[in-house]
């Protein structure tokens, strides 16, 4: 038997594709019973390469040229369902979702919160940087992380605003002169690491005076490999990774100092302490393990820096196109803080406009524009199968499901018609905010 087989290695090479494609035939057909069993299935991209390798190919162009909301407004479009945002593709003979359905999203970060979570793929993938952090962790292990963190960020920890001060007068003398040409993006995301650093640790990085400082440019490179690490998937181990384990040996002798310094001291040390950092606050809940508050601070560094930029960033870009709004925010400022007084946290409290005009910002900007989670067991999702698009949709375990706040914050059919008091939903307007208010999901 085997000498025939080995005398006829092309018959063996057909009876072993053959084999294959009975099997995954079979298999498609149990995954389809599992799913229709649970719901429906939601309009299917068509991909014109093996392995959906014409999507993932347009995704990575678009992710490299910063055109990502492009990429996810052309996956809606084959969604034949005027108000139904929510579509499949088979990638790698893995089947994804994409949604920008309110009630999906609502499902998969509040109403099913326990049937969705990062997974093991991904907390393998980010470990080396975040490790079992709070955005990398499921189940108990997220409970625990989030037990640890939030009762060092209710508002007596925050409210103080001299740490703001100190790094936003630094920031404005590296803004020029007017008339100068600055790259205020830059500049944010300098002052965001700054402040971020000074906040958790009790001492800034000081990038606004070394924009080149060793620090800055290792949190940056991880950052940059994380997220190839993250996009490609099974081929993740293709990319170059020693400029990124390098940058986490300099983000790590920075930190694991301070922490190792804050854990020589007693609890009631560190309670005693007049002014206390985010680092010595975790410290004195009692836990004595390194490596989880190094995790920690590292995530809600990474979180507290690029929200913040991104969002002060985008707040900018909308305001030097509109003088009329700047007068206008600038005018409540001054009614209620003056020129030179230093804000308080009630102060701000009581400045709507500057409200609406933050509330505005994170609407068309979402500090997360899109994000993916993977289903921990078989579940639904409410809305998006069917033939007419209003059917739950079957979920199996181990389906990863993006989904973009962006394009569905954006949605016109979402809003109000518009009128003179209600611009489209396409348009930076903080009036809007006077006499609308959204249902919060919580």
């Amino acid at each position: 038997m085997l000498d025939y087989f080995f005398a006829h290695p092309f018959l063996v090479s057909l009876l072993i594709v053959g084999f294959y494609c009975l099997y995954v035939a079979v298999l498609s057909i149990l995954e389809n019973r599992a799913i229709t069993r649970l719901g429906s299935f939601c309009p299917r991209i068509r991909s014109y390469l093996p392995f959906g390798a014409d999507i993932v190919y347009r995704m990575r162009h678009h992710a490299h040229n910063d055109t990502d909301i492009d990429f996810w407004e052309w996956l809606f479009a084959w969604s034949p369902h005027e108000h139904s945002k929510t579509v499949e593709v088979a990638l790698a003979r893995r089947r994804w979702i994409f949604t920008a359905d309110p009630e999906n999203i609502k499902a998969i970060l509040a109403t099913q919160f326990q049937d969705f979570g990062k997974g093991k793929q991904f907390h393998e993938d980010w470990k080396p940087f975040l490790g079992d952090s709070i955005f990398t962790t499921d189940g108990q292990q997220w409970h625990d992380s989030r037990q640890l963190i939030r009762p060092q960020l209710v508002k007596n920890r925050v409210a103080d605003l001299k740490i703001f001060e100190k790094h936003a007068e630094r920031l404005m003398t590296k803004i020029g002169g007017h008339g100068e040409v600055v790259d205020i993006a830059a500049l944010f995301y300098r002052f965001t690491l700054d402040l971020t650093t000074d906040y958790l640790l009790g001492k800034s990085v000081d990038s606004l005076d070394n924009p080149q400082t060793e620090f800055a440019s290792a949190f940056a490179e991880v950052q940059k490999v994380q997220s190839l690490i993250t996009r490609s998937g099974e081929l993740s181990a293709l990319i170059p990774k020693g400029a990124y384990f390098r940058g986490l040996k300099v983000i790590n002798a920075f930190v694991e100092p301070f922490i190792e310094q804050v854990l020589r001291l007693k609890v009631s040390d560190l309670e005693e302490k007049p002014s206390q950092s985010f680092l010595d606050a975790l410290a004195a809940t009692g836990t004595r393990d390194c490596n989880a508050i190094r995790d920690q601070v590292i995530a809600v560094l990474l979180a507290g820096r690029d929200t913040t930029a991104g969002t002060l960033s985008f707040t900018f870009k909308e305001l030097s196109a509109q003088p009329e709004i700047v007068r206008k925010l600038r005018r409540e400022i001054l009614e209620k803080v003056g020129s030179s007084k230093l804000p308080t946290y009630e102060d701000l409290k009581s400045m709507p406009y500057l409200q609406h005009v933050i509330n505005e910002t994170l609407r068309l900007y979402p500090s997360v524009p899109y994000n993916v989670r993977r289903a921990l067991h078989d579940t639904t999702l409410p809305t998006g199968g069917g033939p007419d698009g209003s059917q739950p949709v079957g979920i199996l375990e181990g389906t990863d499901i993006g989904y973009a706040a962006i394009s569905m914050q954006r949605r016109e059919d979402l809003y109000p018609p518009p009128s003179a008091d209600f611009p489209p939903a396409s348009q930076y307007s903080p009036e809007r905010w006077d006499k609308w208010t959204p249902k919060p999901w919580t």
